[in-house]
C-alpha cells in the first residue's frame, strides 16, 4: 500500500521569493509536482501550454467551473485562473505531494475542500527587503511597486492561516527549512505506516 500524497500550499506576498524556493525544492524533493493551473490569459513568449499554464479560451473555463473541475478558481485582471480538482486527486492518490502557489484567498478556498491541505506562508525579512526586491527586479515602475507594496500589507496578514511560517532572509536556510517541512510530513505515523506496512508486520512477527 502506498500512502497518499500530501497537498500543500504555499503563499507569499510578491517579492518574497515563493517562486524561487519552490523551483529549488523540486530539483531536491522526488515525488514533489507542482500544480499548473487552468488560465484564459493569452500566452506570453517563450511559453508552453501544459508547462507554464494549460490555456483554455473563456468558454472552456466556464464549462469546467459549471463542472466544478476546479478546486479552486480566482479572476486577475480580466482573466480567470484555476486548479484542476482532478489532477490534483490523482496526483495524490498516486502517492506524489502536491504544492499549489496560490494567494491566501485561494488557500482558504482549498481548505474548505481539503481540510488536510498543509499551509505554508513565506515573509520577506523586513519591509524594507520587500521593497529592495521588487525594485531589484527591473520590472516595474514606482507606482506599480506602491501598489505591490500595499496588496503586500493585505496578504502578510493572514499568514496565522498556515501551518508553517518561513522567513525568507537566506535563501538557503529558507529552502532547508521548507525541505524539512516537506520531510517532517512524510515521516507522521500515518504515512510511514502506509509505506512500510510489510516492514512494520515481520518486525511484530512472534
Amino acid at each position: 500500500m502506498s500512502a497518499r500524497g500530501t497537498l500543500y500550499t504555499v503563499s507569499a506576498p510578491s517579492g518574497a521569493g515563493k517562486t524561487s524556493l519552490v523551483a529549488a525544492l523540486l530539483e531536491r524533493c522526488q515525488q514533489l509536482q507542482v500544480s499548473i493551473s487552468h488560465t484564459t490569459r493569452t500566452m506570453r513568449p517563450g511559453e508552453q501550454d501544459g508547462v507554464n499554464y494549460h490555456f483554455v479560451s473563456h468558454e472552456q473555463f466556464t464549462a469546467m467551473l459549471a463542472q466544478n473541475a476546479f478546486l479552486e478558481h480566482a479572476e486577475v485582471f480580466g482573466n480567470y485562473y484555476g486548479t484542476s480538482q482532478q489532477w490534483v486527486e490523482d496526483t495524490l492518490s498516486a502517492g506524489a505531494d502536491v504544492i499549489l502557489e496560490i494567494d491566501w484567498q485561494g488557500a482558504q478556498q482549498v481548505r474548505r475542500l481539503m481540510p488536510d491541505t498543509v499551509g505554508i506562508f513565506i515573509l520577506p525579512p523586513s519591509r524594507e527587503a520587500l521593497r529592495q526586491r521588487l525594485t531589484g527586479r527591473g520590472q516595474d515602475d514606482e507606482s506599480v511597486i506602491a501598489k505591490r507594496m500595499a496588496e503586500a500589507d493585505s496578504e502578510m496578514s493572514h499568514y496565522p492561516e498556515a501551518d508553517y511560517l518561513v522567513i525568507n532572509d537566506q535563501f538557503d536556510t529558507a529552502l532547508e527549512q521548507l525541505h524539512a517541512i516537506i520531510e517532517c510530513q512524510r515521516l507522521q505515523l500515518s504515512q510511514q505506516q502506509a509505506r512500510h506496512g510489510e516492514l512494520l508486520a515481520k518486525l511484530l512477527e512472534n
